[in-house]
Parts: structure tokens; sequence; C-alpha cells
């Protein structure tokens, strides 16, 4: 059944620049086509690619260089001269790895092989989030607001000065998260007394409507509640506890916070190594969000939605989806928020607007040879090729198919003792599939290169190539060895050839 179109407020489109950083050319088509979607403003995920300064140059990325100054005002002009707002997010809690990993900042974790989570009782922890988001600030002329993150804040109250802190009675791991954003929240306001500030709402969900409203955060934050699930439970409430959109949200507002924005996923959210989004899945997101915007009382005041797409999960992890392969899906979303479904005139018109046949990467085709429509279409196009040949059985289980099992067994290999003939067609096969596979991956580096930093090109290949590639290049090596014992080398085809790409 057909939602009410998103109600008014900003749809913003998240950046995630932790990961696969679209280098300046790129990022700009990307802020024009964003435009043309109808996008209200940006949430810029700096980390590593914002150029720290002084005592924080050291924050600064190694594997690419970062953004500079110059280049980070550009971003924003284009942007404004589209009408849209832009809103840095700089994490103050959790997920502080590109920080925390730095041997001069271990002092600053909360446990030491937690690397994400900022110890909340340290004076330095605060002026050093304070120093990171002045320089932020200080780069953004105009900015009127602020996200401070402080999502998945894990191992809280698991350190040796939480475990005190929290002996003394009353205290508890709620009142600890609780001060430390707080903390962070009135510092901002003492230094841009007008800056508007929003945050991850996960760590207060299962918190009272008292414990929030003694909290000393009323008034300070507006709560953003991310759900990127596709089948996302609109509203439930288990054992008299709000656990889903609308309750939460109500509960929030009960609390004093009715301010509040929502966050959907258009890519970045399936698993962690997810090469190609599924269209249909986030646009089934979205149409639950429309569903939740729907049933909110009329005292939610909803400032708008974020459409993340993650790189990556943290700042440790693979890449997952990239920018270039989740267009479709973001604009497929944006439309679904627009008109309230998803409707066949609704694909029609993503379709038209990418200049595609279909809405999902996966079976996307051009209808037109404009790149300027689709930019980075030739990139999706290889990647999904690629992810398909990847992901063929054929290739991903080679090791499993019957001839090698029943003819190039491990005891075969132990004992150099193997049918030279059914060898050399396994190894026949194993070189075709590593040609393939080679055509395909040089292809993809040269036009990924193009769009972001060489260092990206590197990695995707290297985590998403190289252990499909390793069985099929040991197989042709290990052939070779075992035929050389039993077949006089002048007549051995050359079929020793290894494909590398590390």
């Amino acid at each position: 059944m057909k939602s009410p179109p998103w109600p008014k407020g900003k749809k913003l489109v998240h950046l995630d620049l932790k990961g696969a950083p679209p280098r300046l050319e790129y990022l700009l088509k990307l802020i024009e086509l964003f435009s043309k979607l109808g996008v209200d403003g940006l949430l810029v995920e700096y980390e590593d690619m914002f150029p720290y300064d002084g005592d924080l140059k050291l924050l600064q990325a190694t594997a690419q260089p970062p953004y500079s100054r110059e280049e980070v005002l550009s971003m924003q002009e284009l942007a404004k001269s589209k009408g849209m707002e832009v809103i840095p997010l700089v994490q103050t809690f959790g997920h502080m790895e590109f920080v925390l990993k730095h041997r001069p900042m271990w002092s600053l974790r909360e446990m030491a092989p937690c690397v994400s989570t900022l110890n909340p009782h340290r004076t330095e922890g605060v002026r050093l989030v304070m120093e990171m988001l002045r320089q932020v600030v200080e780069l953004h002329p105009g900015l009127n607001a602020l996200h401070i993150g402080a999502d998945e804040v894990y191992m809280l109250g698991e350190g040796e000065e939480s475990k005190l802190w929290l002996a003394s009675p009353g205290r508890t791991v709620e009142q600890l998260f609780l001060s430390h954003v707080t903390k962070v929240a009135q510092a901002i306001k003492e230094a841009w007394p007008d800056m508007t500030i929003i945050m991850w709402d996960d760590m207060m969900r299962g918190m009272s409507q008292d414990t929030l409203k003694a909290s000393g955060l009323v008034g300070l934050v507006q709560p953003m509640l991310w759900d990127y699930t596709p089948n996302l439970d609109v509203d439930t409430t288990v054992m008299f506890i709000p656990c889903c959109p609308v309750s939460l949200l109500e509960k929030y507002c009960r609390a004093g916070m009715s301010d509040l924005w929502a966050a959907s996923s258009f890519k970045g959210s399936t698993s962690v190594h997810t090469c190609v989004p599924s269209t249909q899945r986030h646009v089934d997101n979205h149409v639950q969000w429309l569903k939740v915007a729907a049933a909110l009382s009329a005292a939610v005041n909803l400032q708008g939605i974020a459409i993340t797409g993650w790189q990556r999960y943290d700042h440790l992890s693979v890449l997952c989806e990239l920018m270039h392969v989740g267009l479709p899906s973001l604009a497929a979303c944006l439309q679904t928020l627009s008109l309230g479904e998803f409707s066949p005139e609704a694909q029609s018109k993503v379709a038209e607007t990418l200049g595609i046949s279909s809405v999902e990467a996966e079976a996307m085709g051009r209808t037109t040879e404009d790149e300027s429509l689709f930019p980075g279409r030739r990139l999706a196009e290889l990647t999904v090729e690629l992810n398909s040949l990847l992901n063929s059985e054929d290739i991903r289980f080679f090791e499993n198919n019957m001839y090698v099992r029943g003819w190039f067994s491990s005891y075969h290999q132990q004992r150099k003792m193997v049918s030279p003939l059914i060898a050399m067609q396994i190894q026949s096969q194993a070189s075709a599939y590593l040609t393939a596979l080679q055509e395909k991956v040089e292809a993809l580096r040269e036009e990924m290169v193009l769009l972001y930093p060489e260092s990206t090109a590197q990695e995707w290949i290297v985590e998403h190539v190289s252990p499909v590639l390793a069985p099929l290049q040991r197989i042709t090596e290990d052939i070779t060895a075992c035929v050389n014992e039993m077949v006089p080398s002048n007549i051995l085809p050359a079929h020793n050839q290894t494909a590398s790409f590390e």
C-alpha cells in the first residue's frame, strides 16, 4: 500500500570518506548528480581524509593523501551553489579507530584491545575531540550543524577507570555514556552557541524516558535513529519497552527531544564484504521508513532523513559496496521517498535519469552512451561483471569439482602420482579462468584509478579477487610440479603461467 511521500524535512546523502574516497573531480560530478536527484544536503564523514594539522596531523590518511583545504572548500562551494547544506560528521566517542590506532593516542582508549572507544574519564579525550571539531568547523564557513557520531560505543564500562567509577552506588553505564556526550555537547554550545548538534541514537535506545530527561542532553542534541533493514519493524513494543522506530522516536520526544532525524541506507549495510548492492533491498528499507514517518504523532518534529552509504563498516574493516555501483540504488531510494512508493513509473524515471535499463545494478544495461548521466557507469559495469565472475560456482569452488577431487587430491599431490592427461586438462581450465580474471581485473583497475586513489584499487582487488585467485594459481603450480615427475618436459604445454594482482 502506498504511503504519503516523505514529509517536510531535509534529505541528506551520506558521504563515507573513510573508504575509497572519490577523487575531487569525481566527487564534484557526484554532487551534481545528487542535486538532480533532489538531495537537500550532504552528511560528510571525513575521518582520516580531513586535512588535520598541528598535533592532529598524524590523523591524516597515509595510504593516499587527504583532501586538501582547497578541495574541502571546493566541495562545499559546489554543494552550496546547488542549495545543499553540508553537515560534517566527526566521531567523538565510539568508532574512533582512525584516531586511537595511533600509538600517541593509545592511552586514551577505554580498553587497550578496543581501538574504537574513547576513555570518557580523561580530560585529554574531550580536549582531543574539541580540537578535531574546531579544525573541521573552521574549514566549513557558515556551518550550522554538526553530527558528533556517538554510535556503537563498544566495551564502555569495561576499562579499569570505568570499573572504578561504576563501583560507586547508583552509577550506571548509561550515565557514563550520557556524561561524556553531554560534556562534548556543552563544550560545542559554548564554542558555537547557534550550532545544531546531531548524534546517533543507538546507545540511548534502552534508556528510560526519565533517564533521558535527567541526562542534560535535552535541548542540546537532536537524535538520529538509524535502521537499515529491509523488513524494518515499524512500531513494536516488547515488554513495554520501545524497540522500534515509531516507539523510540515517540519516547525521545516525550523525554523532551522532539527535534529528531531518521537514517536509512542505500548501500553498505547488507554484509561487510558485499560488492554490489540490491536496489530492492534498500528500496524496501525506505518504504518502511515512509510508514514510520506516517505513523508519528504531530509532536515529533522530524528534521529529515540521512540516506547512508557506507564504504566500509568501520575504519579497520574491508571495503563493501562503493559509491559508483550504488548510484542506481540511491536514485531509486530518493524516488521512493518522493513518491511514497517505488512504482513502475518511479522505476522508469530512475532508469531514464541514469540512462540504464534496470535499477538493479546486476541487471543494468545502457540506454544511452551519455556518460554524464551516470558518473562512474563504466566502472559500475566492470564491478558487476567481475563480481559475477568471482561468484560463479565454477571458479569459486574450482577445488571441489569432480576432476580436481577425483584425480588431483591431496594424496595424489603428496605422492606426485597423477594422471598427466587429466591433470593437464584441469590445469588448462584453471589457466583459462586465470586469464579471464586477469583481463577483467586490469580493465577494472584502469577505470577505478580514474575515480578513486590507486590504494583503493589495490585494496579492492586484494580483498575481493585474491581469495578466489589464490587456489587457481596454486593448482596450476602444483600440477606443473606433479606432471614434471611423470612426463618429459619437452612435451609439456605452457599452462604454468599465473597471474598476479598484488
